[in-house]
């Protein structure tokens, strides 16, 4: 005989129970129902959650993956513009060469390509991880080194101009290009009647006569390699100016300099005099280029 489970129903604490009666397979059958329910409740409770919880994460991909397409895209358009002021910067270069006349030491490695982010503008970072943003980012590397390179030949043939330009300033601050003294000429560069035996002779420099005492001035940058007296300069002052060129002066009055003192153009050194062999006060000026004498006039432009 069939077992039977028997299932007492009460409405209500004041009702009347009612009575029904199971079958102990149809009671199983209900329990593993039962069971089947719960448990799928907690799987699809537990994939809810799971799947809850993706959403958020994709979410947050997506947030981090839009940020990291406009920083790319904002990156390249960067190096885009750095590009461009390269070669402006080439530009500045090329015509830099054609006033100094400098040949270029190198060749150029040709132009580079300008990097203006993904080839379509509506690619988003997502679509090129998919795609295989890989070759993206290997594209920036590669358009990095190049810019890099640019940027050094550029240093570099900007280092040698700059040197040019620092050379002639060196060498125009060092050109004794101004009077030594405000007068007038009274014995100028070549062979000449001495005034003392009244035979030819070369007078090395120019005699600039003048009221005594009128400054003297440095011509040009140098620095002061002798100070002394001579019987036939007087008081004298020589001035190294660099570049194998020299200028001395003669018969002063009163010297300010000595010997290792650097000297800018314009500054006073002496006054003018009347000493050693000298008939009248003026300043006897020579320029001297590799030991040799040369007219003052050439180097003088004012």
């Amino acid at each position: 005989m069939e077992k039977k489970y028997a299932i007492v129903v009460i409405p209500n604490l004041t009702g009347t129970p009612k009575r029904f009666s199971i079958s102990s397979k149809a009671f199983n059958s209900i329990i593993a129902a039962c069971a089947i329910v719960v448990v799928g409740s907690l799987y699809f409770g537990y994939r809810h959650i799971k799947l809850s919880l993706e959403v958020v994460e994709l979410d947050n991909l997506r947030t981090k993956t839009a940020q990291q397409d406009t920083q790319i895209n904002n990156f390249s358009k960067k190096v885009k513009e750095f590009d461009v002021a390269m070669d402006r910067l080439k530009n500045l270069d090329k015509k830099l060469r054609i006033i100094t006349s400098l040949e270029s030491s190198h060749e150029e490695d040709g132009s580079l390509n300008a990097l203006g982010g993904p080839a379509d503008e509506n690619l988003s970072l997502s679509d090129s991880v998919a795609d295989g943003n890989n070759d993206l980012m290997a594209k920036i590397d590669s358009e990095l080194d190049h810019l890099k390179k640019y940027a050094q030949l550029r240093e570099a043939s900007l280092e040698e101009i700059n040197l040019f330009f620092n050379k002639q300033s060196s060498l125009l601050s060092a050109t004794p290009s101004i009077w030594p003294v405000q007068g007038w000429v009274t014995g100028g560069f070549g062979y000449r009647n001495s005034p003392f035996t009244g035979r030819k002779e070369m007078h090395e420099g120019l005699d600039i006569a003048g009221r005594f005492g009128s400054p003297i001035l440095a011509p040009a940058n140098g620095t002061v390699v002798r100070v002394g007296y001579d019987t036939g300069y007087g008081k004298l002052v020589e001035i190294d100016h660099g570049y194998g060129v020299v200028t001395l002066y003669g018969h002063n009055s009163d010297i300010f300099v000595s010997v290792g003192d650097t000297v800018k153009r314009g500054k006073k050194i002496a006054t003018l005099g009347n000493t050693g062999r000298s008939t009248g006060p003026h300043v006897h000026y020579e320029v001297r280029l590799n030991g040799i004498p040369v007219n003052p006039f050439r180097y003088i432009i004012d």
